[in-house]
């Protein structure tokens, strides 16, 4: 097989993300944050006293302007203090990690539960990707706080309080005797931020869209650098699927410079392949 012919074709093989079945309508949201989980859903979350009509101008989901019926988030967070860690999982499997600095920061970037109304529903995603509601994770002026595209999770079923990702599952981490500002250090800041939301390394990680990126094999092993990072920069652009689920990351989402971290991370960890054992 012609090396181009057979790197599309593992492209294909190691990153199936599309032909997936939509996931079912959310109706609930439990919330748990160490002291006995909440379960509420849209019709108690509407009637709050704090819920608010909240204009966001540059939407993650929809790419436009989006106007949402929304609750603060920190008002159903009580508790939460800064080195606390929570974890946003979606009806499709989309895990994000959010520590809660990011949640509680005072830079002026402000989390909202957008709750979808029953009676004036949301519009549905391009593509036949479905709804993104219920609820729906918003930041009012990301910038300030660098709050990225991954840090927007909708379809989201449930909130958890847990350990950090380093506790939760060191096989993940890169070399301990690495300096503290290695590209290889920088690159996994980056992964958890990006990658983590959708693919499990090394076995490890609670994220169900994507396939593993280290076992048994890591893309950067049989990807050439070039198509790898046209891969992450845009999917369609290597192999048009409508129904691909990767999202394409440019450079306001991921720069250049954190892209290359990213890769050295993937490279560094090539050495690093571990199965994760599961607490029983």
């Amino acid at each position: 097989m012609r090396p181009l012919l057979r790197c599309l074709y593992l492209l294909v093989l190691c990153f199936p993300l599309s032909g997936l079945a939509l996931p079912a309508q959310v109706t609930e949201l439990k919330i748990d944050l160490g002291h006995g989980p909440r379960t509420y859903n849209a019709t108690q979350l509407l009637a709050r006293r704090d819920v608010r009509s909240v204009a966001i101008p540059d939407d993650v989901a929809f790419k436009q302007l989006m106007h949402y019926r929304a609750v603060p988030l920190k008002a159903l967070l009580d508790g939460i203090v800064r080195g606390d860690h929570l974890q946003f999982v979606a009806s499709d499997g989309f895990a994000a990690e959010i520590p809660a600095t990011a949640l509680l920061n005072d830079l002026g970037s402000t989390p909202w539960l957008a709750v979808e109304d029953p009676a004036h529903p949301w519009p549905t995603l391009t593509g036949n990707k479905g709804s993104v509601g219920p609820f729906y994770l918003v930041w009012a002026n990301p910038e300030a706080a660098g709050i990225g595209t991954e840090q927007w999770p909708y379809q989201i079923v449930s909130i958890h309080k847990l350990a950090d990702i380093a506790q939760r599952f060191p096989v993940i981490l890169p070399d301990s005797a690495l300096p503290t500002a290695s590209p290889a250090r920088r690159g996994f800041v980056v992964f958890q931020r990006n990658c983590f939301t959708c693919h499990t390394l090394n076995g490890a990680g609670d994220a169900k869209l994507g396939p593993d990126l280290n076992i048994p094999h890591n893309p950067i092993e049989y990807m050439r650098a070039d198509l790898l990072r046209a891969y992450i920069r845009n999917p369609q652009s290597l192999r048009h699927w409508p129904q691909a689920r990767m999202p394409g990351f440019d450079t306001k989402a991921l720069s250049d410079a954190d892209l290359d971290d990213l890769l050295t991370y993937l490279r560094h960890m090539i050495d690093r392949k571990a199965r994760y054992d599961s607490p029983r």
